[in-house]
């Protein structure tokens, strides 16, 4: 559907997180009206009458992944199963009934309790502002088989954080500089650098807001039943210890609650 410029500036003004939301219902609603082109009338009438019952389109919580699923060539870990698993999870814990019991006065947006999973390192920087952040997650290693020393693996490295040894003949990984990515084990074309654990890395407790705070990561990668006790240890904490829509960021007192 065609949008005029001023339109189009208009909605760049919606905050991010509801932004697609706001530009399909004024999609939806103009075509409702017979109209063909969306101007600054129909952005203006749509944003007034979603913002005015933002409370009916609440539902407790968030939950976004990707949208490289499928077709990324970055992808660390597939999380679609575990998207399911978590979203089963949410519904499961009635956040959505929690926040009327404990909120005083209107439910708004940015009370619901967020999620964000990303397939790879790359992330579009969402699980660093979400109470829960998952990043996919491929541990390398360098085995005994014979290097060519080729130098494809550093080539591709964004974070540098490989280096070819010449005594050794082999490559070395610089874990202090490695985002997991698996890159290099999926492109060595000798089987050097293979992939030793996948899993997922978790940040808790980001936000944005007039206190934003970026998430702290985790200590180690995850697999799938580890991430979903995570969420769930996550949940039960917020749930007994936040009052008045207090977000997840705001009382989390660290990883130690979490006995790993």
């Amino acid at each position: 559907m065609k949008w005029t410029a001023e339109a189009e500036n208009a909605i760049k003004k919606v905050p991010f997180f509801v932004r697609k939301k706001v530009r399909g219902r004024v999609e939806k609603e103009a075509l409702a009206e017979g109209k063909s082109k969306v101007t600054l009338v129909e952005v203006n009438a749509t944003r007034q009458r979603f913002l005015s019952n933002m409370e009916t389109e609440i539902k407790g919580y968030q939950l976004d992944t990707c949208f490289g699923q499928g077709g990324c060539p970055n992808i660390a870990n597939d999380s679609k199963r575990l998207f399911k698993r978590i979203e089963k999870l949410l519904k499961k814990e009635d956040l959505l009934g929690f926040l009327k019991k404990t909120v005083d006065g209107d439910l708004k947006f940015h009370h619901e309790f967020r999620v964000s999973i990303a397939d790879c390192p790359n992330a579009c920087s969402q699980p660093q502002i979400k109470d829960i952040g998952i990043i996919g997650a491929s541990l390398p290693e360098v085995t005994t088989d014979e290097c060519s020393m080729c130098g494809a693996c550093v080539d591709l490295c964004k974070d540098h954080a490989i280096s070819l040894d010449n005594d050794s003949q082999s490559p070395v990984i610089d874990s202090s500089k490695c985002l997991v990515c698996g890159m290099c084990a999926r492109e060595c074309p000798t089987g050097t650098i293979k992939e030793k654990k996948q899993g997922y890395r978790i940040m808790l407790g980001g936000k944005l807001g007039r206190h934003p705070r970026l998430a702290e990561e985790l200590p180690e990668i995850f697999n799938e039943d580890q991430v979903i006790e995570i969420v769930q240890k996550c949940i039960d904490y917020y749930k007994a210890n936040s009052t008045n829509g207090k977000r997840f960021a705001d009382i989390y007192p660290g990883p130690e609650f979490l006995n790993l």
